[in-house]
C-alpha cells in the first residue's frame, strides 16, 4: 500500500498548496468577484458530470492505470496553463478543463486502493489519512512560501508535488479483470437500486452544510473580530481531527457498519452547525473545528465504505465516481448558493 499511501500524500499537498491562494490570483490579476464567482462556481458543477463518466469508462475498458495517469498528466497541463492566463474569457476553458481532468482522479484512487486492500477493506481509512496529513504539511508550508515569494509559487509549488504524485500513479498495482459484457447491465442494475439511489441522496441533503462552513465561517469569524491567524489555525485543528476518524475508521465500521458510521457523520454535522450559531467569541470556534473530522472523515469513509459494498461487480469505478460527483460537484454548488443567499438575507446565525 506504499504507493497509494504517497499518492494520497502528495495529491493532496499539491491541492492544498493552490486551492487556498486560487481565488487571491483571480484578485491579483484584476478580476471582479462576480468573475470570481464564476470561475470557483465551475469547478464542481463540471466535476459532477466528469468523475462519474471518467468512472464509467475506466469500468467498460479496463484501462484504469491509463486514464489515471491520463488524468493527472491532464491536470498538470491545465494548471501550468492557468499559472500564464490572465485574461478572462480565456480562463472560462481552462478552469472547465482543470476541473474535467482533476475530478476523476480520487474516485479511480479510491476504488484502486478498495480493490488493493481486498478482504481488509476495512483498513481504507488508514490510507486515507496520508492524504489529511499531506493537506496538514501542505497547507502551512505553501503558506509560508507564498508569504516569502509570491503567489506564483503556489502553482510552483503544485506542480512540484503533483508531478510527484505521477510518478507514483506509475507504480500503483491496478486491476484490470475483464468484465466481458456486463457493464451495462450493470450500469442499469445501479441506477435502478432504490437503496444506492436513497444513499445518494440522504449524502447530499446531509452534507450540503460542509460548503457552508467552508465558504462562509471565515466571514463570520471575520464579523466577530476574528484575526487571519486564528482563521488558519482553526484549519488546522479541521486536518487534525481527520487523522484519528481515518485511522480507528475500521473500528468504527467493524461497531456500526458503513450506514451506522454515515448517521454518526450527519449528526455530528448539525452538531457543528448548531454549535456554530452559538459563538460569539471568535477563539470559540477552535474547539467546535475538532467536528470537522466527525463531520468529513467519517462521511467519507462511510460513502467509499458503503459505494464499495452496493457496486455491482465491475462497477466500482462508476459508482464511486457517481458518489464523488455528488458529494465533490452537487452539494458543493448547491450548499455554496444556498449558504450565500441564506448568509445575505436572514444572517450567520440562522445560516
Amino acid at each position: 500500500m506504499l504507493p497509494a499511501r504517497a499518492f494520497y500524500f502528495f495529491y493532496y499537498a499539491a491541492t492544498a498548496s493552490l486551492m487556498p491562494f486560487l481565488t487571491l490570483y483571480y484578485r491579483q490579476i484584476g478580476l471582479s468577484s462576480g468573475q470570481i464567482g464564476l470561475l470557483t462556481g465551475m469547478p464542481p458543477l463540471v466535476a459532477l458530470l466528469s468523475a462519474s463518466v471518467w468512472g464509467a469508462l475506466a469500468d467498460a475498458t479496463r484501462k484504469r492505470r491509463l486514464l489515471l495517469t491520463l488524468a493527472v498528466g491532464g491536470t498538470l497541463f491545465f494548471v501550468l496553463l492557468l499559472s500564464s492566463t490572465t485574461v478572462f474569457l480565456l480562463l472560462i476553458p481552462v478552469v472547465v478543463g482543470y476541473a474535467l481532468f482533476m475530478a476523476p482522479i480520487m474516485p479511480l484512487v479510491d476504488n484502486t486502493v478498495v480493490e488493493l486492500l481486498g478482504d481488509r477493506r476495512d483498513q481504507y481509512g488508514r490510507q486515507r489519512l496520508w492524504g489529511a496529513l499531506g493537506w496538514g504539511v501542505g497547507a502551512p508550508l505553501a503558506g509560508l512560501l507564498v508569504g516569502h515569494t509570491g503567489l506564483r509559487w503556489a502553482f510552483y509549488s503544485y506542480l512540484i508535488l503533483m508531478s510527484i504524485a505521477l510518478v507514483v500513479t506509475l507504480r500503483l498495482p491496478v486491476g484490470r479483470a475483464s468484465i466481458a459484457g456486463q457493464f451495462r447491465r450493470g450500469l442499469r442494475s445501479l441506477m435502478t437500486n432504490w437503496l444506492w439511489l436513497r444513499f445518494l441522496v440522504a449524502v447530499f441533503i446531509g452534507s450540503l452544510a460542509l460548503p457552508i462552513f467552508s465558504n462562509f465561517l471565515f466571514l463570520y469569524m471575520s464579523e466577530l473580530g476574528a484575526s487571519e491567524m486564528l482563521m488558519g489555525l482553526s484549519l488546522t485543528v479541521g486536518t487534525i481531527s481527520e487523522l484519528p476518524l481515518f485511522f480507528f475508521s475500521n473500528y468504527l465500521l467493524d461497531r456500526w457498519g458503513s450506514r451506522g458510521l454515515l448517521i454518526f457523520a450527519l449528526f455530528a454535522t448539525a452538531m457543528r452547525g448548531f454549535a456554530y450559531s452559538f459563538v460569539r467569541a471568535p477563539w470559540a470556534v477552535l474547539p467546535i473545528a475538532l467536528l470537522h473530522g466527525p463531520c468529513f472523515s467519517a462521511m467519507w469513509v462511510a460513502g467509499v465504505s458503503y459505494v464499495d459494498e452496493i457496486a455491482p461487480e465491475g462497477l466500482g469505478a462508476t459508482a464511486q465516481g457517481l458518489f464523488s460527483g455528488v458529494v465533490m460537484g452537487l452539494r458543493v454548488a448547491f450548499g455554496s448558493l444556498i449558504g450565500g443567499l441564506l448568509y445575505d438575507s436572514v444572517g450567520p446565525v440562522v445560516t
